[in-house]
């Protein structure tokens, strides 16, 4: 099954709580959010204090994708602030199969972030623990970048891994998912969809979301 992750990344901050309802209404289903340090990724966004006020403007899962540096550190506040997902990046994390089982101990989904230079053979013996496995179709920090096109390979190899190994590891994309780029996505076997700019850019969430989220499933062959 397919689903929208709205990216609040490019929505405005102003107005995030009605930024959030819009993009349900148009039928996002869990609500991404960047967090960044300006030490693994050159900018700096936002932690668990914001966490914890979005919990309290929606009921949807929240799907934390942790761009940072000392990820232990931190797991437990973004845990107490509200998040349900938590991805860390397994360049960042000298010891990932501990920091999968902290976040699994928090009661959290666990997920893992590839860059796009990073082969997806790395994961094989960390992917029966994990919720979902997450492809970088741009090299992570800013919003807004163009698709990497070779992304679409690591999908496509992700998915023969699953069906291989028998595992149920879901495969999300981040970077450059628009309008142009989503029904490829979908066909190379992504399921969960992250898109910020293409749905909040514009000022019009609701409606960008519907649009996206009817061509992910007209790609999937899911009636609309």
């Amino acid at each position: 099954m397919v689903e929208l992750l709205p990216s609040i990344l490019s929505a405005d901050f102003a107005r995030l709580a009605d930024e959030v309802a819009a993009a349900e209404r148009g039928g996002g289903t869990v609500i991404h959010v960047d967090v960044m340090d300006g030490h693994f990724v050159p900018n700096i966004t936002l932690g668990p204090p914001v966490v914890k006020s979005l919990r309290k403007a929606t009921n949807l899962p929240l799907d934390c994708h942790l761009m940072i540096e000392n990820a232990n550190e931190y797991i437990p506040a973004f845990a107490d602030a509200g998040a349900n997902w938590i991805g860390v990046h397994y360049e960042a994390c000298p010891h990932l199969h501990r920091t999968i089982e902290l976040i699994l101990n928090h009661g959290l989904k666990p997920g893992v972030v590839i860059n796009p230079a990073t082969r997806v053979e790395v994961l094989l013996e960390i992917l029966p623990m994990l919720h979902h496995v997450l492809v970088m179709s741009v090299n992570p920090g800013f919003g807004g970048q163009k698709f990497i096109d070779f992304s679409l390979n690591k999908i496509r190899r992700l998915a023969e891994i699953r069906e291989e190994l028998g595992l149920r590891f879901r495969i999300e994309v981040d970077g450059g998912v628009a309008h142009d780029t989503i029904a490829q996505v979908v066909q190379a076997g992504a399921e969960l969809l992250v898109a910020g700019n293409a749905v909040f850019g514009s000022g019009k969430a609701e409606q960008n979301a519907r649009e996206l989220l009817a061509a992910a499933k007209a790609a999937a062959g899911i009636a609309v």
